[in-house]
């Protein structure tokens, strides 16, 4: 019989999974897993049950929770010699990686997806030593997601990071540094980066609109020195889509990415603290399964052909 593990935050979304744990645990076995769960108590601990669900061969890990419970158990996972398949139970506050893949927030919906998905192969992040699934970034504006109190996330979402941001960016200073990314190099002032493997981040779904998470690719995204106007506009063309021409923007696809900083630039990965740079962040092609919606399966094979077409063309 195929073995399903739960690792879940009991904290997150107002506490959905714990109230809900009987019925994720009888909609898996309904679906032929022997199922059960690791609650977790303090950070690192969804890394160390994902390890443990490695060990023991699981077929089956879900990680329910909020984007950092996500990338912990892509700490667990990752380079393992045996990994099992991915599964997602979205109830954080933005859920980027869950919206990116179209896993709903709905705990029976998304169990549908578990029981009745499909998996499908991957791409995620190394960063250093640490791994991400969806997004790593540097530069002063990213390290606004530390300074947002977690009540204030919880009653207005991504709003609040919005609202930070716009705060603090009158304060803020920009980093000199120089980004290899395959054969091209980019140096001066910045105010961020982005790697991004999907196309949602921070509440956003357009910030990387070409953005594939099993192309081998990342989409990497320069925001250069600005102001709080020039940050406003581009929040607003970011919301529809329309930043990528901008001259502040710099946008490439590159498979590896090289960062060095004149200064300190802490690194964040899945919105969680990952580190100092310099570093080298590389993609890991086809790293992990996920399982998805049979909808999301059907449009990355689709648009993985259309790819092959345009090549072989």
């Amino acid at each position: 019989m195929k073995k399903a593990r739960l690792i879940y935050n009991p904290t997150s979304g107002r506490e959905l999974a714990q109230r809900n744990i009987a019925y994720i645990l009888d909609r898996l076995e309904n679906a032929g897993y022997e199922a059960s769960a690791y609650a977790t108590k303090s950070k690192g601990d969804a890394t160390r049950g994902a390890r443990k669900a490695v060990r023991r061969r699981f077929d089956l890990v879900i990680a329910a929770g909020g984007d950092g419970t996500i990338n912990e158990v892509i700490n667990g996972l990752a380079e393992r010699e045996f990994r099992p398949t991915l599964g997602v139970l979205p109830l954080g506050t933005t859920n980027d990686f869950a919206r990116a893949v179209n896993i709903p927030r709905d705990i029976a919906k998304a169990c549908d997806v578990l029981c009745e998905g499909v998996a499908i192969p991957i791409d995620i992040g190394k960063a250093n030593d640490h791994y991400f699934v969806n997004i790593a970034g540097g530069g002063k504006l990213t390290e606004l997601s530390y300074d947002v109190p977690s009540k204030l996330k919880t009653i207005l979402g991504q709003l609040a990071y919005y609202i930070k941001g716009i705060e603090m960016l009158p304060s803020l200073r920009p980093t000199k540094v120089k980004i290899e990314y395959d054969e091209h190099t980019f140096s001066g002032d910045i105010m961020l980066f982005l790697v991004s493997n999907t196309n949602s981040v921070g509440g956003f779904e357009r910030i990387a609109p070409n953005a594939r998470l099993d192309d081998g690719l990342f989409d990497l995204i320069i925001l250069k020195e600005t102001n709080l106007a020039d940050f406003i506009r581009l929040a607003s063309l970011a919301s529809r889509g329309e930043h990528m021409k901008d001259p502040k923007i710099i946008y490439a696809q590159a498979h590896r990415i090289k960062v060095e900083s004149a200064e300190k630039m802490q690194l964040n990965v899945d919105g969680e603290y990952g580190g100092v740079m310099p570093g080298e962040i590389i993609n890991l092609r086809h790293h992990l399964h996920l399982m998805v919606p049979k909808e999301t399966a059907d449009a990355v094979t689709t648009t993985e052909k259309q790819a092959e077409e345009l090549t072989a063309d």
